[in-house]
């Protein structure tokens, strides 16, 4: 898996696109009302495990790649995308180090001397703990249909606009649950994931997030 892949995966962690026929755009009370329900469901996790689906979309391709794998989280900030189909890939972030196994072929990354990389891992965890919403690199939009929310991020950074032009969390309507993450690219390409069997606050060794 191509650096780039890794950026465009863990930058969209936990969002969600799944389909946006007949949305409307949220008023202000209804986004400030969406943004504390989200943050309220956030802080009560202290752990996730969830199934994910991965599908990128090129455009001189026919069809979609897929994989798939699980996705771990235990708080404060410990992440791990575990691809298992059709390879065997992680990428393990731990404060502000990035570990990855590629099939056995092992190596890091100090976030910390790597302003771009340590955004992208800020981003992450702050996602998970419910506060992206405050974040100051976005131009952020709110919008619902018939079963869902999803806001919509721009990145001012010209560096991070390099590799996304714009990603899309979808919320379900009644839980505030992450159903799945679009990511898109500058070009006609875009990634989605889709997450599924979501648990929270079941307990997670610390065992997982060895490299």
């Amino acid at each position: 898996m191509k650096f780039k892949q890794i950026i465009s995966t863990v930058t969209v962690f936990l969002f969600v696109a799944i389909g946006y026929a007949q949305e409307v755009k949220l008023s202000q009370q209804e986004s400030n009302e969406l943004r504390n329900n989200i943050k309220i469901k956030s802080e009560e996790k202290n752990s996730i495990k969830s199934e994910f689906i991965q599908l990128k979309h090129l455009d001189f391709l026919s069809n979609d790649i897929e994989s798939s794998g699980i996705l771990y989280y235990k708080s404060p900030n410990s992440i791990k995308w575990e691809y298992q189909n059709p390879f065997n890939y992680s990428a393990t972030f731990i404060g502000d180090k990035l570990y990855i196994n590629d099939a056995g072929k092992k190596s890091d990354l100090d976030l910390s001397s790597n302003k771009s990389f340590k955004s992208l891992n800020d981003l992450v965890v702050r996602s998970v703990k419910g506060d992206l919403f405050d974040a100051t690199e976005f131009e952020i939009s709110y919008f619902k249909d018939a079963q869902t929310y999803s806001v919509h991020f721009i990145p001012k950074d010209k560096k991070l606009r390099a590799f996304i032009s714009e990603f899309i969390i979808v919320f379900d309507m009644k839980f505030f649950e992450v159903i799945s993450v679009k990511m898109l690219e500058n070009s006609e390409d875009y990634t989605l994931l889709i997450f599924k069997n979501q648990q929270f606050n079941q307990p997670i060794s610390d065992a997982v997030f060895t490299n």
